[in-house]
C-alpha cells in the first residue's frame, strides 16, 4: 500500500517528539536568529553555521540559504525569513518525495522490500516495525531471514517477527542469503501473503564483495516476479550524520535505493541530514524511526516534518 496512507493518528506526535532535540538546539537557535529581522553578512554566515551544525550538509544550507537571501533582497526586506526558509525545505523534501500514490493504484501481491544498510543502523528492528504497520493494516506479511552470517541474526528476526505478527523464512547460519530470499518470495506467492520483507547482513558501503552479494539479492528475485524488489530500503542511523549521506549514495549507486528509513532520530540534535538526503541525492525519506518500540515507526511527511523542525513558535511567526 502506498506509505502515506498508513491510518496513523498519532503521527505528528511522534514527529514532534522525535524532532525534539534538533528543534531545541540548532534549528531554534536558527529561528530566533531570523526572527530578529536583522540584515548583514553576520546573520547569514551564522545562519550557515547553523544549519551546517545540523548535518544539513554544506552546499545544501549555502543553496537554501542563497534563495531566501534573494528572496529578501529582492523585495528589500519585507518578507518573512523563517516562513521563506520553511518553504525552501518543504520544497526539497516534496521534490525528493515525489507524488504519492493514490488508494486506488494497484500495488504489487506480494510488496517486496530489500532492507539494506550498514552494520548497527537498526534494520532488524525496522523491518519489525515496518511488519508491524502492514499488520495493522490487515495485511499478511512474510519475513526472509538473508542475514545468514551475523551470530544470532536468525533467531533476532524471529523474535521479531513473532512480536509482530510475520512469519519468517529462514535457512541455516552461514547459509546463501539469496536462496532465503528466493525461498521467501515463493512461499509469499504459495500462501497470498501481502507483503515480503527481506532482511540483509549489516555490511560497509566500502566493502565491493558484501555490496556485489547485495545486488544478487536482488537479481534472484526478479527471477521470481520480474517487478521485484518493488522497493529496496536503505536504513541509516539519524546520529552519523552526513557519514550516512556518504553511505546513502554508494548503496544507491550500487543497487538503487528507492527510499530512506531513518533511524534513531530521537538521539540526535542533528535532524538536518533529511534536508541533505532529500536535495543532494533526491531520495525520499519513507519512515523515520521514533523511539524503540515495534510501533515507533512513523511514515515521513514532509510538511509535518518541516513544523516540528521549525517549531510551533516558528510556525505561527510565519503564519
Amino acid at each position: 500500500m502506498p506509505f502515506g496512507l498508513f491510518k496513523r493518528k498519532d503521527t505528528k506526535e511522534k514527529t514532534e517528539k522525535s524532532l525534539e532535540k534538533s528543534r531545541s538546539t540548532f534549528f531554534g537557535r536558527l529561528t530566533d536568529l531570523l526572527r530578529r529581522g536583522q540584515s548583514g553578512e553576520d546573520i547569514w554566515d551564522e545562519a550557515e553555521e547553523l544549519m551546517i551544525g545540523a548535518d544539513v550538509g554544506v552546499s545544501t544550507a549555502m543553496g537554501m540559504l542563497e534563495r531566501v537571501r534573494e528572496q529578501v533582497d529582492s523585495k528589500r526586506g519585507d518578507v518573512d525569513v523563517i516562513a521563506t526558509l520553511k518553504a525552501e525545505v518543504l520544497t526539497a523534501l516534496q521534490a525528493a518525495t515525489g507524488d504519492e500514490a493514490s488508494e486506488d493504484e494497484a500495488v504489487p501481491k506480494p510488496q517486496v522490500f530489500l532492507v539494506v544498510g550498514v552494520n548497527g543502523a537498526g534494520k532488524t528492528t525496522t523491518i519489525a516495525k515496518l511488519a508491524h504497520l502492514y499488520r495493522e493494516e490487515g495485511k499478511s506479511v512474510i519475513l526472509a531471514a538473508a542475514d545468514t552470517f551475523r551470530a544470532a541474526a536468525i533467531e533476532q528476526l524471529q523474535f521479531w517477527g513473532k512480536r509482530a505478527g510475520a512469519e519468517v523464512i529462514a535457512h541455516n547460519h552461514g547459509g546463501d542469503p539469496a536462496a532465503v530470499a528466493f525461498d521467501a518470495l515463493q512461499a509469499a506467492q504459495a500462501r497470498g501473503a501481502d507483503v515480503v520483507i527481506v532482511d540483509t547482513a549489516g555490511r560497509l558501503h566500502t566493502k565491493g564483495n558484501l555490496m556485489e552479494e547485495m545486488k544478487k539479492i536482488g537479481r534472484v528475485l526478479s527471477r521470481v516476479d520480474e517487478t521485484a524488489p518493488h522497493e529496496v530500503l536503505l536504513v541509516l542511523d539519524a546520529t552519523t550524520g552526513q557519514n550516512g549521506l556518504a553511505q546513502a549514495r554508494e548503496f544507491t549507486k550500487t543497487i538503487g535505493c528507492t527510499g530512506i528509513v531513518l533511524t534513531k532520530l530521537d538521539g540526535t540534535s542533528k535532524g538536518g541530514v533529511v534536508l541533505a538526503i532529500a536535495e543532494e541525492l533526491g531520495l525520499p525519506v519513507r519512515f523515520i524511526g521514533t523511539g524503540e518500540g515495534i510501533e515507533d515507526l512513523a511514515p515521513f511527511d514532509p510538511q509535518e516534518y518541516v513544523d516540528a523542525l521549525f517549531g510551533v513558535d516558528a510556525q505561527a511567526a510565519s503564519g
